[in-house]
């Protein structure tokens, strides 16, 4: 029986970001994209079920968030991250990022500063900037077991009266760290002593492979649960980006107010309908697919792997503790413009440079390694043959 996930579906002219732009991006056709982070597989068939649904009943009118959407994302959370969430304490979001510049204007003021952990998730660097607000970097620290956090950096900034948000990346794209509940005390020990608001951004969440274990941030202690604002979806874990369905967690209801507040001046609650019969499938009937999921996407990080060390043990990569993106050290290659050409026009394999995510990750490339082994395979020679010849 072939795997579900082994099946190559034909992206090409359906609109979409990642198979459609490669002359845009790239600047030619002929690419392998995998670089932005979607999932070259179906939705769960409970999904797609539901989306059918709506379909055949032929009306788009405007629509509504009934218990039935709240209470499919509370047993999620309380089933699968020990979290219990109230109600009350959900506030609908048409996207993290959309939500991130939400949260930025609800809590800060132009000219404040907000930190982040480089090399990071390059559109927190927007939201910042073009929202008027000043970046602090806490730059992690590579080792060969992967990223640790400078926490003697963070406490310095953490003094700083200017700086009053912090955005934390957790599971953290693009380096694939799952933060231990050590670190996320640390973290919280230093925002409590320096009464520091958090932003955590959790959209991979339910993306961790074995021996990892998620931890949302806000139940930490109460601090963090009065102190933090969560941001999750199920877009990435079921690959439904495209129905624009996220929501922010914040039990305090100062903060909440404040969100709803920032969130109505840009006049961004309502859902459309495929983004609640998605959610609703794909939490209440999406853990069978999931575990799939998981299981073929620790398959192809293996055999990337292994195919590296065999065959261009140049390149490098610590093994991700979670989502579906590789970091990719190339720095032996050679300067990253030129890496970049020579993956782009004789590889023809497109990935993202590190240094759109910080100057401390310049040299690295983000691999996105949902897709379908035949594709890394196809990927990985391309690779081996443009670099060896």
């Amino acid at each position: 029986m072939i795997c579900i996930f082994d099946k190559n579906i034909d992206r090409s002219n359906t609109n979409s970001v990642k198979w459609d732009l490669n002359e845009t991006i790239f600047g030619k056709e002929e690419v392998i994209p995998m670089w932005v982070a979607d999932m070259d597989f179906k939705a769960p068939k409970e999904v797609l079920e539901a989306l059918y649904s709506v379909i055949d009943h032929g009306i788009f009118g405007y629509s509504t968030r009934t218990d039935s959407y709240y209470n499919s994302i509370i047993r999620w959370f309380e089933k699968y991250h020990s979290w219990k969430i109230d109600k009350k304490w959900i506030s609908f979001s048409p996207g993290v990022v959309p939500g991130l510049k939400i949260a930025i204007n609800a809590y800060t003021e132009p000219g404040d500063k907000i930190m982040i952990q480089s090399p990071v998730y390059y559109p927190f660097y927007d939201v910042i900037k073009k929202n008027n607000r000043n970046i602090a970097k806490n730059e992690m620290i590579y080792t060969d077991k992967g990223y640790i956090i400078d926490f003697e950096n963070m406490e310095e900034q953490f003094k700083d009266d200017e700086l009053k948000l912090f955005i934390l990346c957790s599971p953290h794209n693009p380096v694939g760290r799952v933060w231990t509940k050590n670190e996320l005390e640390k973290i919280a020990e230093l925002a409590e002593k320096y009464n520091i608001l958090v932003i955590s951004d959790e959209i991979h969440a339910d993306l961790v492979y074995k021996g990892n274990v998620h931890v949302p941030f806000a139940t930490i202690n109460e601090f963090t649960k009065q102190n933090t604002i969560t941001f999750n979806a199920p877009s990435k874990t079921f690959n439904i980006a495209g129905l624009e369905t996220a929501n922010a967690i914040i039990p305090n209801r100062r903060l909440k107010h404040k969100f709803e507040k920032s969130k109505n001046r840009y006049s961004s609650d309502l859902t459309n309908i495929f983004g609640i019969k998605g959610l609703e499938a794909a939490y209440d009937y999406g853990r069978d697919w999931l575990d799939n999921l998981l299981d073929y996407l620790q398959d192809n990080i293996n055999f990337i792997d292994k195919y590296l060390k065999e065959n261009i043990p140049e390149i490098t990569f610590v093994k991700p503790e979670g989502t579906y993106l590789i970091w990719l050290d190339m720095r032996k290659l050679g300067d990253e413009k030129k890496v970049k050409d020579i993956l782009i026009n004789e590889a023809g394999v497109g990935l993202e440079e590190g240094s759109i995510f910080g100057n401390d990750g310049t040299g690295f490339f983000r691999m996105n390694i949902a897709t379908s082994r035949n594709i890394i395979e196809k990927a990985l020679e391309n690779i081996k043959y443009a670099f060896t010849k």
